[in-house]
Formats: C-alpha cells, structure tokens, sequence
C-alpha cells in the first residue's frame, strides 16, 4: 500500500473570527512563503517489516513499566527508512496523533526560514544568523520568539480588538499555510515557545484556553525530517545549513542530562558503545512532554528517521534511547 500526504488545505484549529477573515488577508499579503518550484509531495509505502519492528520496539517498552504505568496513548512514534530514497518505507504507532510538540515545533521553523531567505524575501544578517543558532542549537525560545517574529511579520504586545485582532492572526498562520500548500495536515504551527507562559495577543492568540496552541503529529514531523535530509526541503547549500544546526555528538562530554546531544536518541549509542554512528535530531521537552525528531545513519548503512513523543514521562530519560535501541536491533537483523 502506498500513502501519499494530501495536498488539501488543512490549517489547524484556528478560532472562527481569525479564519473567516483569512482569504481577504492573503490577497494583501505579499511575502508568502512558498514551496520550492519543483516540489511535489513525497510517496511513503508502507511496511510491514518495518511496523512489525516499531510496534515490537514500542510494546517492549511499555511492557517494562509495571501496572500499566506508561499507558499506550502516552507515546506516538513513526518511523522512516531512507536507504533507498526512490522508495520511501515507513511504520508509525499513532503517528496521526495531534501532540503539543514543545520545541521540536521549531524544526519547523528554521525549515520555513530557509525558503524564505532563498527567495529573498528576508535578508540574513548576523542577528538572524545568531538567532537562527540559537533557536536549533541550544533550543532557545527567546531566539525562536524572534525567528517567528521575521517569519510573519508579527509581534507580541497587548490584546488588539477583535478586526485588528484578526489581521494579525491571519499573518501569523503564514507558516501554516506553508506547510499545508505542501501537504502537510493535521498540524498547527503558529506559537511562539516560552519558559513560562505567554501573555496579551500571545494568549488571545491561544483562545486564552490552548486549543490555538503548537501541534504536531509523528508522521508530519517524520517527513519534514526525512525531505530536509534527501534535499527536497531547498538548495543543496540550505540543506547543509540545516543538517549542520541538527548534528548532535552522542559522546559529548556533558552533565547535561537533558543535552539534545546525548539526553534523547544519542543515550542509546552511548549506552551500546556503538562508535561511528552519525546522528541530527531537534528534541523537545516540557514539565509534560519529552521529544525527539532524530535521523541516525550507522556504519553498516542504516539510514533511517525515527520520531518519538512522549507525554506525562517528561523526566524519564530511558524511555526513547529504549526504543532507539530496539528499532537499531530490529533493522539490523533485517538487513
């Protein structure tokens, strides 16, 4: 069976006055950004080898918690396998699953980013170029503040009545709308990331409730990841650029138990002594959620993306580099 994402617009749950005012907005908005020329939505097959190693992977470590106390909805995970590129293969447990993405959302971000500055619709400069850093190197909010800030032509302040309110809404969806001329569905990526909390239009940008916040699903990041990797995202120069801001050290050296480098997927190479092995991922971890968005190539050809959320085990640090470890068995014996 072949699975090919829709190309049908879907932002995600926008609150009525925000949307019905969209259509009139986007005549007047003239940076828009857009898909490269030649895009077309990728073809993912799916594989019931590799979904057989993902739910076994998955199942084992829920089986290792004792009365139930990782229940099955506290994880999505999709898993993708780029050795052959002509032939995409992929497996996901509730990959489809709307989850609150914490910074992983900002993967998202930097890849909206680069189609902008390729087009020439934003100029870099050191600051964006600091910024842009920050936000995928150390996971900055702040730094993301800012990049969504140049990213839509917005700013925070204070609630605006509801007209005014509206046309800021619908310049901040800019990168939805990208992401949903591409295919992608079921996903909402148009908050800032915040130590604490956010306030005035941030917060009314929310519906005050959440239900406007960050969503992402397994699948819909999975694929990011994998066409950013293949080079379908932009440029081969702007590949680089990105691939570079996501490669992580799995034997860093670190006290950080939560290092984007050794802290998610890369513990499971530390923990397997397993030298050689190449790793670019974008974490995200709240009081609730703990992430990882990771593309892992090993020395014996292994080339694959492997995604996991997990929610309510935000300080469980066993639980992805768990699963890493099992899929890394199960596809070497596949091989």
């Amino acid at each position: 069976m072949k699975l090919q994402f829709s190309r049908a617009i879907s932002c995600a749950a926008l609150f009525a006055l925000a949307v019905l005012c969209g259509d009139a907005q986007d005549k007047r908005d003239k940076i828009e950004i857009v898909p490269p020329k030649s895009y077309s939505a990728p073809i993912f097959n799916a594989s019931t080898s590799l979904q057989s190693i993902l739910d076994r992977s998955v199942a084992q470590m829920i089986g290792g918690y004792q009365n139930g106390a990782f229940k099955p909805e506290e994880i999505a995970a999709t898993l993708i396998d780029l050795r052959d590129p002509s032939h995409l293969s992929l497996a996901s447990v509730r990959g489809d699953e709307r989850i609150y993405p914490a910074s992983v959302v900002k993967m998202f971000y930097m890849n909206a980013l680069e189609r902008q500055l390729e087009d020439g619709k934003v100029t870099m400069t050191p600051e964006l170029t600091r910024g842009l850093k920050d936000m995928i190197v150390v996971s900055s909010n702040e730094a993301t503040q800012y990049i969504l800030d140049v990213l839509t032509d917005t700013s925070s302040g204070a609630e605006l009545p509801a007209d005014e309110f509206a046309k800021w809404q619908n310049k901040r969806n800019r990168v939805n709308r990208f992401y949903s001329e591409m295919g992608f569905t079921n996903i909402n990526v148009n908050q800032k990331t915040f130590c604490e909390d956010a306030y005035g239009i941030e917060q009314q940008s929310r519906n005050y409730k959440g239900e406007n916040r960050n969503a992402l699903t397994t699948n819909a990041t999975a694929r990011l990841l994998a066409e950013i990797v293949l080079g379908r995202m932009n440029t081969p120069d702007r590949t680089k650029l990105m691939m570079d801001l996501m490669k992580r050290d799995p034997f860093a050296k670190t006290d950080d138990q939560d290092s984007q480098d050794t802290g998610f997927s890369g513990k499971a190479f530390a923990e397997m002594k397993m030298t050689g092995v190449r790793l670019w991922s974008k974490a995200g971890w709240t009081s609730k959620a703990r992430h990882d968005a990771a593309y892992i190539e090993t020395p014996d050809g292994l080339k694959f993306v492997l995604v996991i959320f997990t929610e309510n085990h935000a300080n469980d640090r066993e639980t992805i580099p768990t699963i890493v470890k099992s899929v890394l068995n199960g596809l070497k014996g596949g091989m």
